[in-house]
């Protein structure tokens, strides 16, 4: 609670003991975000994409394409910028110019943010507040932007598995807009499974925004 009044309230996990959240940070990229939308709607599963302003501007039709397949699409700051060292003005420009190029590209108006790498600053809160944003942390990450293969992802993905997590995985790379991100694409298919054969299923993170019903 001390940490929730210094920055905030992060949603970290779900309330469902037989759900979890798919969430993929630092895209859109033009190779593994499609490919990754593609093994979603195969299966039907809903998942969340916390964008970088940026690479939206790079590849438009590609958020586009996330937002068509009705997935969440939040903030993730215009240049994935760490922020526990950056001032109050330079934290609103970069969530409010990805709000906006969102809202402009994609015709969609984000409700939630998560922060590169999980660094908060205290003068985030009140922008968050301003912005009318939820913030989401995660459960678990299992650190796939260092490429160990996929069937390594999916390994890892597999042994950290539990009831409401809100699993972070990469389609992008925060400071490559060409980031090889193939590996986590291509561990979906297999981690969709794993999660079914366990009893879960998949939830979006739209039912966890402040003020949802849980």
């Amino acid at each position: 609670m001390g940490m929730d009044l210094i920055f905030g309230r992060s949603v970290e996990r779900g309330p469902h003991a037989n759900r979890i959240y798919l969430t993929f940070d630092d895209g859109p990229n033009e190779r593994a975000t499609p490919a990754i939308l593609d093994a979603l709607a195969k299966e039907r599963v809903p998942a969340a994409f916390f964008m970088v302003g940026d690479h939206v501007r790079r590849f438009p039709e590609v958020a586009v394409d996330v937002v068509r397949a009705g997935h969440t699409v939040g903030n993730h700051t215009y240049n994935h910028v760490k922020l526990h060292f950056v001032s109050p003005e330079r934290i609103r420009t970069q969530l409010r110019d990805t709000h906006d190029t969102i809202e402009s590209v994609a015709g969609l108006t984000p409700r939630s943010f998560r922060a590169p790498h999980g660094y908060r600053s205290p003068f985030l809160r009140s922008i968050i507040l301003d912005m009318r944003y939820t913030v989401f942390g995660w459960t678990f990450g299992v650190f796939d932007s260092a490429r160990p293969g996929a069937e390594e992802i999916r390994r890892r993905v597999r042994k950290r598995l539990r009831g409401g997590a809100i699993v972070l995985l990469h389609d992008g790379d925060g400071y490559d807009p060409s980031g090889d991100r193939m590996q986590t694409a291509e561990a979906l298919p297999g981690i969709i499974q794993d999660a079914r054969a366990h009893g879960y299923d998949f939830g979006s993170l739209a039912e966890l925004y402040n003020g949802s019903a849980s």
